[in-house]
């Protein structure tokens, strides 16, 4: 009966172990929005040259997107 006890109470703590590493740190995604730039002329070749006037409008970031390389600038929503 002592033995089963402890193996009980063993096998119990190695499940609550094993369940707890497996959770582990819970991460929120944020949504971001798109929106073509208004003040960038020309084909979009520097991501970072993008991000700059994306700022200057308003907006947390840019990228360079799509075969014609138009800069986008993100917002999070």
């Amino acid at each position: 009966m002592k033995l089963s006890l402890r193996l009980i109470s063993a096998v119990l703590l190695m499940i609550m172990i094993f369940v707890a590493s497996g959770m582990g740190p819970v991460t929120v995604e944020a949504r971001t929005s798109e929106s073509k730039s208004h003040k960038f002329r020309g084909p979009c070749v520097s991501r970072h040259n993008c991000a700059n006037v994306c700022h200057n409008e308003g907006f947390h970031g840019g990228k360079c997107r799509g075969f014609r390389r138009r800069c986008y600038c993100t917002r999070h929503c």
